[in-house]
């Protein structure tokens, strides 16, 4: 047996082991292999090796295997994009096992895109220790920087930034503008001004810039979230407690949650195993957006329906999220906004329809809501929500328009005018 087949064996069985361990079906795990198989064979005739694949290896063989399948059968896939999602899943998931890294991070093509990776590394390096901020911070603040880099640097021929001048920062806020709201407007200047502030610390520009930067005002009370009605809350809460598929269990239990404790969602999908503590009746809960730790009572309502999804539902896994992905390979959820389509989802069965958005913060709103109606102190609320300031909690006093009409004042004369 020559090397090429050994080291394609050895290949395939890891792959084979690794499926198995995610729990793949029968079926998927025979198409990811034959696809495996024959990648294999395209990148032997071609020697080269596993750990040297890069994009462009995909899609030539992609390219080529679209091409034998219309010589063979006479006629192209039916679905052309969904032939090719099934063989790119493949072969991305092969890469992944094999490789470790899959894509591989992007290589600079130019002098000056090695500059700007450069610099963000750098810039994500300061801000991480001299302004100690939180990994998704940086990662946010570094790509807006990675923007602007390419932005002036498809307008200036200058390899460095010493010649940016504050013009430049303004044409490029006013270029990113159209497409936002208000106070996305604002977040990006926040992050030009940290960024410009970097540039000059590092001694790149004369002038510190962040000082000019113009940012749009943000009112108190401007905007009004999105927050469902009792009604429409039980609606879908009945509406999945109905479905009693696994996918319909873990659902229930989230929209339980969301709707009991107003938790956040990356609060849901971080939530691990050893959270629950069956016997004290309590959840752990990490508030991910301020960093402040919280215990729950555990509601007898959300502990069954925690009960019946990881007895019914739950596929087995060595995972230690509580809630996992309903399909293989089983993984928690990457991040909060991952619940935002099966929340939207289970809006959508139940028929309810919000006037605003429709994702899981919904329902962290109604349950403000109904708290303040329940008379319930703002600082109670505000710990049950996680907030770190009083400000962060009396923004739902918006919602609370009923109880405000209430409470208003009569204006002399016009409930005479009203009336004649």
């Amino acid at each position: 047996m020559s090397d090429f087949l050994l080291q394609r064996s050895a290949l395939i069985s890891q792959f084979e082991e690794h499926l198995a361990t995610a729990r793949y079906s029968s079926t998927a795990t025979k198409r990811y292999l034959a696809v495996a198989g024959h990648f294999l064979k395209y990148l032997e005739s071609g020697h080269v090796p596993i750990d040297a694949v890069q994009p462009s290896h995909v899609m030539k063989y992609l390219t080529r295997e679209l091409r034998q399948f219309a010589r063979r059968h006479g006629h192209a896939p039916v679905s052309v994009d969904h032939w090719r999602g099934s063989h790119t899943a493949g072969v991305h998931q092969f890469l992944q096992c094999i490789v470790g890294q899959w894509p591989p991070s992007a290589t600079a093509g130019s002098p000056y895109e090695a500059y700007c990776q450069a610099i963000c590394t750098e810039y994500a390096q300061w801000l991480r220790e001299r302004r100690g901020l939180a990994a998704e911070t940086i990662s946010e603040r570094a790509a807006e920087a990675g923007r602007f880099l390419s932005w002036y640097g498809e307008r200036n021929v200058a390899d460095t930034h010493s010649a940016v001048a504050i013009v430049d920062v303004d044409a490029y806020l006013q270029a990113r503008a159209p497409s936002l709201r208000r106070v996305s407007r604002k977040g990006v200047a926040q992050r030009m001004r940290c960024f410009l502030r970097f540039v000059h610390a590092t001694g790149r520009t004369e002038r510190d810039f962040s000082l000019c930067v113009a940012a749009p005002t943000l009112y108190a009370f401007e905007s009004i979230p999105s927050a469902l009605s009792p009604d429409q809350t039980d609606a879908v809460l009945q509406a999945s407690r109905n479905d009693r598929s696994p996918k319909g269990l873990r659902d229930h239990a989230i929209l339980l949650l969301l709707a009991t404790y107003g938790m956040r969602a990356g609060e849901i999908t971080r939530l691990q195993l050893g959270d629950i503590d069956w016997r004290a009746d309590s959840i752990f809960v990490r508030h991910t957006k301020t960093g402040s730790q919280s215990i729950l009572p555990l509601m007898p309502a959300v502990g069954e329906a925690l009960l019946a999804y990881l007895r019914q539902g739950r596929p087995k896994t060595n995972v230690r999220e509580v809630f996992i992905r309903a399909r293989a390979p089983y993984r928690g959820f990457k991040s909060g906004s991952s619940l935002y389509t099966p929340t939207r989802r289970r809006l959508e069965a139940a028929g309810v329809q919000p006037d605003g958005k429709r994702g899981p913060h919904t329902f962290r709103h109604a349950r403000a809501v109904s708290l303040l109606r329940e008379g319930i102190s703002m600082k109670i609320i505000g710990d049950v929500l996680g907030h770190r300031s009083a400000s962060s909690t009396s923004v739902y006093l918006k919602l609370a328009s009923e109880d405000l009409r209430n409470v208003a004042l009569e204006i002399p004369g016009l409930a005479k005018e009203v009336q004649s």
